[in-house]
């Protein structure tokens, strides 16, 4: 089938993509997989008239939304080619047909590894977080744990303290510069060498943390520093060019234009900065300048 305009991806940055195009009056197909990196977190915070609303909750209303509108095509499916085609580009679907589009965006989201220590996994999103301004505020003002398994632990040491009392678990060979050291200690962050070999707490709760000498600390939550990947082989097979971030690599754009004409990327994989709102905002971006690419190929058609 042939569409304007195809939207991979379904969480907040292609939700708001294709909004901006479908009230261009394009026709838009959206290929979602159902698997939003926001799936661990029970609510999402921060995100001006959505705060304290299940993730899940958000995206069914945004569909809702963009279901009145007679343009707008949902393929539950995932998409696992893509390749330029005569007058834009293909995708080969595990379910569906193969669909075809003038432009695509690409809001394909990113896939966390996070450190091999026991009960971490299971409590990211709830009590192992990674952003203060997400999920700080529900702490409570309780301890605060940081897992310092890279340099970029210094950047949430910084801002931690204005949410509880923070302790920093420095993993074996990460290392800080002495200015980041005395930023630390002015904000009164307490520096501990042991290692976390187990984390503790009933359920996805967090009452403590087991150190490697046996001793055991109070932390409500921990902050730690996920590795992130783009959570789909799209990017690379269309040759899109990549950046290098803090966390790991993202795909290289620019008001949502990608390095190959007529892609377009938003959202966590687009990004360094990961947030909901930011990945909204950037969606609309990238739908707006989709439709600009649309309008420009009509023109010299």
């Amino acid at each position: 089938m042939k569409f304007d305009a195809i939207v991979v991806g379904g969480s907040f940055a292609g939700l708001s993509a294709a909004m901006q195009l479908v009230r261009a009056r394009k026709h838009v197909l959206m290929v979602d997989a159902g698997r939003p990196r926001n799936r661990f977190a029970a609510t999402s915070h921060g995100f001006l008239g959505q705060d304290n609303r299940r993730p899940a909750d958000i995206r069914a209303d945004a569909l809702a939304q963009l279901a009145r509108y007679p343009t707008f095509t949902l393929w539950q499916d995932e998409a696992l080619n893509a390749e330029r085609h005569i007058g834009g580009f293909r995708l080969e679907l595990a379910r569906h047909e193969r669909a075809e589009s003038a432009v695509l965006v690409l809001a394909l989201g990113v896939e966390d590894t996070l450190p091999a220590i026991p009960g971490l996994a299971e409590r990211w999103g709830r009590s192992v977080l990674h952003c203060p301004y997400c999920h700080g505020f529900e702490i409570g003002g309780g301890p605060i744990g940081i897992l310092a398994s890279s340099p970029l632990a210094a950047h949430q040491g910084g801002l931690l303290p204005d949410w509880g009392k923070t302790t920093m678990f420095v993993e074996p060979g990460v290392t800080f510069d002495e200015e980041n050291i005395a930023m630390l200690t002015a904000r009164g962050v307490t520096m501990e060498n042991e290692r976390i070999v187990e984390l503790l707490g009933e359920g996805q709760g967090l009452q403590g943390v087991r150190l490697a000498d046996g001793r055991m600390i109070e932390v409500h939550a921990l902050f730690a520093q996920s590795r992130v990947a783009i959570a789909s082989p799209l990017a690379e097979q269309l040759g899109l060019a990549l950046e290098e971030g803090p966390q790991g690599f993202h795909i290289k754009a620019d008001m949502g234009r990608t390095s190959v004409p007529g892609v377009f990327a938003a959202g966590d994989a687009a990004s360094p900065m990961h947030n909901a709102t930011l990945a909204s905002a950037a969606g609309v971006m990238a739908g707006i300048s989709a439709h600009r690419a649309l309008i420009e190929a009509a023109l010299w058609d």
